[in-house]
C-alpha cells in the first residue's frame, strides 16, 4: 500500500510543480510534462528499490544515485533525459515538497514538542554551521578565480 500512496504523493507534487513551474518561471506544461514523468518515474523505482532490496538504506539515496547515473554523459539517452528534465525548475519543484514538510511537521508536532528546547539550540547550530561553511567554501573558490 505504501508504494500507491508514494506514486499518489509523487502525482500531486508533480502536478502542483507543473502549474508552479509555468506560472513562476514561463515554462509551458506541455513543455514541462516530459522532464516532470521522468523525475516521478526515477523517485517511484528508488522507492521501489528500498523497498525490494534488503539493506538498510532510505529510498532518497537511490533515487540520487539513479539520477545520477541516468545524466552521466556517455550513458544512452543521459542527453535527452538532462535536456527533458532542465524544463523543470527545482524552485518549482521545492514548493510543494516544503508545503508537504510543512504540513507533516504539523502533523507530528506532538513529537517536535517532546524534543524540547534543545532542538532549537541543534536548529541553530546548523545554521550556523551551514552559513560560515557556505561563505568559507564561496571565499576559497572566489580566490582560486581570482575574482578578489
Amino acid at each position: 500500500m505504501k508504494l500507491k500512496e508514494s506514486l499518489i504523493v509523487l502525482l500531486i507534487t508533480g502536478i502542483i510543480s507543473v502549474f508552479g513551474n509555468m506560472a513562476g518561471y514561463k515554462v509551458s506544461v506541455i513543455e514541462a510534462i516530459p522532464g516532470m514523468l521522468i523525475l516521478v518515474l526515477i523517485a517511484l523505482i528508488g522507492i521501489v528499490l528500498s523497498e525490494i532490496i534488503p539493506l538498510k538504506i532510505p529510498s532518497v539515496a537511490y533515487i540520487v544515485t539513479l539520477s545520477t547515473i541516468l545524466t552521466v554523459p556517455g550513458v544512452p539517452g543521459s542527453a535527452i533525459i538532462s535536456e527533458l528534465v532542465s524544463k523543470v525548475n527545482f524552485l518549482a519543484l521545492a514548493t510543494p515538497i516544503l508545503g508537504y514538510a510543512g504540513i507533516y511537521t504539523g502533523k507530528n508536532l506532538d513529537s517536535l514538542k517532546k524534543t524540547g528546547w534543545r532542538i532549537v539550540i541543534l536548529a541553530i547550530f546548523v545554521m550556523f554551521g551551514t552559513y560560515i561553511s557556505s561563505a568559507i567554501i564561496a571565499h576559497v573558490l572566489l580566490k582560486v578565480l581570482g575574482q578578489i
